[in-house]
C-alpha cells in the first residue's frame, strides 16, 4: 500500500543505533546507493508505493512540487499537481502511464502521464453507498482496485476516455488490507477480531477468490474487538511460494517464553496451511524482511537482526516445522550517510546512520525507510561473514546454495577446507563435495530433459516449457579445477597422500552422482602421482578403470614414456579400448610436440612406412630442438634407404626445407650416403 510516512513512525526496531551485538562479522547490509528524498515535514509528505518501490514528496498537496524517485529508476519524475486538499494515497500505475491520488474517503483522481495526452484529471467514486475508501492498488498498468471498509472493487482505467470501467466487486466487511506486488494478491482481515483473512488474486482483468483462512490468536481474546493489527502481519515470496508472516508475541504453548514467526503457506489453489514457526526467543518489537528468501527479523531493543532459512532443516511437531534463527543475533553492519550541502561543507566526515532508528519504517520484501533522515536502502545479505560464524561445514553449504550470489563464496570455503591452516577431515570434504555434486547433477538433468523435449519437437506445443537456468549453485568441474583443485595441487602444501585422496574424492562423488568426469581432472591426478613418483598407484588405478579412458589421457601417457616406460603400452591398450583413428591419436600427438611419442605409436602399430615425413619433420622443426629434428630427419633417411634404396627425399616428399635446415645445423657431411650391397 502507498503509506505516507510520518516522522518518528514507531512501526519497526528503534534504539540509538549504537550496534549491538557487536560488529563483527555483520551479515546485513544496508545497500550501497539509497534513495535520497526531502524529509517529512509539516509541508513536505512523503509516501511509499510498494509495487513500483517509489517514494514520493509531496510538498503542499503538490503545488508547490512532487518529486518520486525508486531504487531502479536513478532519473527522479518531477511534476506540480493542483492542490485539492490533503493527500491520503498517491501511487503511479505499473508503468508510469497514470497516476492516482486519493484525497478524500470517497473517490480517487487520476491523471494521464502519456506523451501527448491532456493533463486533465478524471476522478472515479467508489460504488458502496456509505463505504470509506481504506486505499488502492494498481495490479497492472491499467488495472486497479479500490479497498473499502465493506469490499473491493476491481476497475480498468481507460485513458483515452479518462474514465474507469467496473470489472468486478466483492462485498465484504474490511478491517485493514494488504498487497503483495511479486504475486498480486490483496488480503483483507474480516471479521471482528480480524483473524479471519480473505485472500484475492487478480490477473489480466480478473479477480479470483481464494480460499480464506483463520490466523491462531496467542490466547482467545476476552472482548470481542480487532485483535489482529496488520503491523503484525506480512506478504512475501519465499522460494517462489507466497507466505503470510503471522508475528505471534506470546506462544501458544505455555512453557515456551518469546515470540514467534508464523509462516502460513497461501497456494494459488486449495487451503492456506501453517507450515513453519520461526522461534525468536525473545520479545519486545519486532520487523519483518525478506531477502533472498531468508525471512530476516530485526528487534528493537537489542539492534541486532537474526535470519531464518526455512529449506534448512527443522523440528517438525506434527503440524508445522520448528525454526531456529541460522546465525547469532547482529547488528545491521554500521552506515554512515554522507554530508550533503557546497564542496567546503562536503570535507566534512560522513554522520553514523541511526540504525534501528525510531524513525524506520519496513517494507516488503526487502526495504527500509527512514523518513527523518530521508533515505529509502534495500537491506542486503553479505556471504563472506556467514563462513566464519557457520562452522558446520555441511550446514553451511546447505545455506550458501540457496544464496544468489553464492559462486565465489563457496568456491573460496572449498579451497579453505584444503589449506593448511583450516584443513577438513576427509569426510567433511567427501560430504561438501556430494552437496555440490546434487546440485550440479539437478541442473544436468534438467537440461537434458529440455533438450528431449525441444529436440522431439514437443516445445511448440508446451508454450510454458522454458530453459532451466544455471544458478549460481551450479558449481560444475570445471568452476573446481580452475577455482580450487588446481591451486591446490600447485601450491604442495599438503602431504602428497592427503592431496591425491581430495582429488579421488571428488571423482567419486561426480561418478556416484552419475556425471561424466572430465579428463583434465584425471590429468591432474596423473601429474600429481607423476611428481611424487606414484607410478605403482598410476598403474593400479588405470589397470581397474578408476581413471576413465579418454583421447587427452591416452596421450598424456604416451608422452610419460621417458619417464616411466610401461605408460606407453598402458597408452596403446587404452587407444585400442576406445577404437581411436590412428592418424587422430598421432595429430593430437604432434599437436602437443609429443613429435617421438607419435613415432613410436606409429611403430607400436605398424604404420611408419606409409607416414608423411614432412609432417614429422614440421612438428620436430617447430619444437626448436635440434637433436629431436636431427633424430627425426635420420629415422626418415633411414625409411627411405630401406624402402627404396636411397637415403634422399623424393620431390613428392616436399622436404627440400628440411633438408637445407638438416644441412646448415649439421653439415653436408652429415646427410646419409647411399649404402649399397
Amino acid at each position: 500500500m502507498s503509506r505516507e510516512l510520518p516522522p518518528g513512525e514507531e512501526e519497526a526496531p528503534g534504539g540509538d543505533g549504537e550496534g549491538g551485538a557487536g560488529e563483527g562479522g555483520c551479515y546485513l547490509a544496508l545497500c550501497a546507493r539509497p534513495v535520497h528524498f526531502e524529509k517529512a515535514n509539516p509541508v513536505n509528505c512523503v509516501f511509499f508505493d510498494e509495487a513500483n518501490k517509489q517514494v514520493f514528496a509531496v510538498r503542499s498537496g503538490g503545488a508547490t512540487g512532487v518529486v518520486v524517485k525508486g531504487l531502479e529508476d536513478r532519473n527522479p519524475i518531477s511534476f506540480r499537481m493542483e492542490d485539492k486538499g490533503e493527500v491520503k494515497c498517491i501511487k503511479f500505475s505499473l508503468g508510469n502511464k497514470i497516476l492516482a491520488v486519493q484525497r478524500t474517503l470517497k473517490s480517487v483522481d487520476f491523471l494521464n502521464f502519456i506523451p501527448d495526452s491532456p493533463q486533465l484529471e478524471y476522478t472515479q467514486e467508489c460504488k458502496t453507498k456509505n463505504a470509506n475508501i481504506l486505499g488502492f492498488c494498481w495490479t497492472s498498468s491499467t488495472e486497479i482496485v479500490f479497498i473499502t471498509d465493506q469490499g473491493i472493487e476491481f476497475y480498468q482505467v481507460l485513458p483515452e476516455k479518462r474514465s474507469l470501467k467496473l470489472l468486478k466487486n466483492q462485498s465484504i466487511n474490511v478491517n485493514w488490507y494488504m498487497y503483495c506486488p511479486e504475486s498480486s494478491v490483496i488480503l483483507l482481515s474480516t471479521t471482528v477480531l480480524g483473524n479471519v483473512l480473505q485472500p484475492f488474486y487478480f490477473k489480466s482483468g480478473t479477480m479470483s477468490k481464494l480460499s480464506k483462512f483463520e490466523i491462531e490468536l496467542p490466547v482467545a481474546p476476552k472482548s470481542s474487538k480487532l485483535s489482529l493489527s496488520e503491523r503484525d502481519i506480512a506478504m512475501a515470496t519465499i522460494y517462489g511460494h507466497l507466505y503470510v508472516l503471522y508475528l505471534r508475541h506470546h506462544s501458544r504453548t505455555s512453557n515456551s517464553t518469546g515470540a514467534e514467526v508464523v509462516l502460513y503457506h497461501l497456494p494459488r489453489e486449495g487451503s492456506c496451511k501453517k507450515t513453519h514457526i520461526l522461534k525468536l526467543n525473545r520479545t519486545g518489537k519486532f520487523a519483518l524482511n525478506v531477502v533472498d528468501n531468508l525471512v530476516v527479523v530485526h528487534h528493537q531493543d537489542t539492534e541486532t537482526s537474526v535470519i531464518f532459512d526455512i529449506k534448512l532443516k527443522g523440528e517438525f511437531d506434527g503440524s508445522a516445522t520448528i525454526h531456529q534463527f541460522v546465525l547469532p543475533p547482529r547488528s545491521i553492519q554500521p552506515y554512515q550517510i554522507p554530508v550533503a550541502g557546497p564542496a567546503s561543507v562536503t570535507s566534512q566526515s560522513p554522520v553514523p546512520c541511526k540504525l534501528y532508528s525510531s524513525s524506520w519504517i519496513v517494507f516488503q520484501p526487502d526495504i527500509i525507510i527512514s523518513a527523518s533522515e530521508g533515505y529509502l536502502w534495500s537491506l542486503q545479505v553479505k556471504l563472506e561473514p556467514v563462513v566464519t560464524l557457520l562452522l558446520d561445514k555441511g550446514k553451511l553449504m546447505d545455506f550458501l546454495l540457496q544464496r544468489k550470489e553464492c559462486k565465489m563464496v563457496i568456491l573460496s570455503v572449498c579451497s579453505q577446507m584444503l589449506s593448511t591452516t583450516e584443513r577438513g577431515s576427509l569426510s567433511v570434504i567427501a560430504t561438501v563435495f556430494d552437496k555440490l555434486n546434487h546440485e550440479y547433477k539437478k541442473y544436468l538433468e534438467a537440461e537434458q530433459s529440455y533438450t528431449m523435449v525441444v529436440e522431439a519437437g514437443l516445445s511448440r506445443s508446451n508454450p510454458l516449457l522454458k530453459r532451466p537456468v544455471r544458478t549460481q549453485a551450479v558449481i560444475d568441474q570445471s568452476d573446481m579445477y580452475t577455482h580450487v583443485l588446481s591451486v591446490f595441487t600447485e601450491k604442495k602444501e599438503a602431504p602428497h597422500k592427503f592431496t591425491i585422496a581430495v582429488l579421488m574424492e571428488y571423482i567419486r562423488s561426480l561418478n556416484q552422482f552419475q556425471i561424466a568426469v572430465q579428463h583434465y581432472l584425471y590429468e591432474l591426478v596423473i601429474k600429481t602421482l607423476v611428481q611424487h613418483n606414484l607410478f605403482y598407484m598410476l598403474h593400479q588405478f588405470l589397470q581397474y578403470h578408476v581413471l576413465s579412458d579418454s583421447k587427452p589421457l591416452a596421450c598424456l601417457l604416451l608422452s610419460l614414456e621417458s619417464i616411466y616406460p610401461p605408460a606407453h603400452q598402458l597408452s596403446l591398450d587404452m587407444l585400442k579400448r576406445l577404437s581411436t583413428a590412428n592418424d587422430e591419436i598421432v595429430e593430437v600427438l604432434l599437436s602437443k610436440h609429443q613429435v617421438l611419442a607419435a613415432l613410436r605409436f606409429i611403430r607400436g602399430i605398424g604404420g611408419h612406412d606409409s607416414i608423411s615425413a614432412r609432417k614429422f619433420l614440421d612438428a620436430a622443426k617447430q619444437a626448436e630442438d635440434d637433436m629431436l629434428f636431427y633424430t627425426i630427419f635420420r629415422f626418415f633417411e633411414q625409411r627411405n634407404q630401406r624402402l627404396r634404396g636411397n637415403p634422399s627425399f623424393t620431390p613428392g616428399e616436399h622436404c627440400e626445407e628440411h633438408v637445407t635446415f638438416f644441412k646448415q645445423v649439421f653439415g653436408e657431411q652429415a646427410l646419409m650416403k647411399p649404402t649399397t650391397f
